[in-house]
């Protein structure tokens, strides 16, 4: 599986951010360019440990066989109208969108910093390195595809 802990799979991501612009429309979800923006500096400060968040109950019931057997089971793209965390949903657009684009690239940059993580994913719980790598490139390509990049 593809890993954000890769240069090349890093840099692929980046150049396809770059495409994205304010005008990006989405081919499903409710966000716009700028919400998604916003949401995905959100979830890379949370994978990369920077903030943290509290376990959710259906976590707790659900997110050890969710992630097992719909997220790192192989190399398939997250699925269309994924439900987005509570915490990490954007409802008021803040900052000028070139510069939340350049916050977002070098989050995503820090990652070459990052040698062992465990972090503990409100849903999911519990996530080695690996599982954070596969699943930040996961979630980054989910949403370049949804606004087309």
């Amino acid at each position: 599986m593809k890993t954000i802990f890769n240069y090349k799979t890093k840099a692929f991501l980046i150049n396809r951010i770059r495409l994205l612009n304010e005008n990006s429309k989405p081919q499903w979800g409710q966000m716009n360019a700028h919400q998604m923006l916003l949401h995905c500096i959100k979830y890379e400060k949370m994978m990369q440990g920077r903030v943290r968040y509290k376990r959710v109950l259906v976590g707790y019931l659900f997110g050890n066989s969710a992630l097992k057997e719909d997220f790192l089971k192989d190399d398939s793209p997250i699925k269309k109208n994924t439900p987005t965390l509570r915490q990490l949903k954007v409802k008021n657009v803040k900052g000028d969108f070139e510069t939340n684009k350049m916050e977002w690239i070098s989050l995503i940059e820090d990652y070459h910093n990052i040698h062992l993580i465990q972090i503990v994913h409100p849903f999911f719980g519990k996530l080695s390195s690996e599982q954070v790598g596969f699943l930040v490139f996961k979630h980054i390509d989910h949403h370049l595809r949804q606004f087309n990049c």
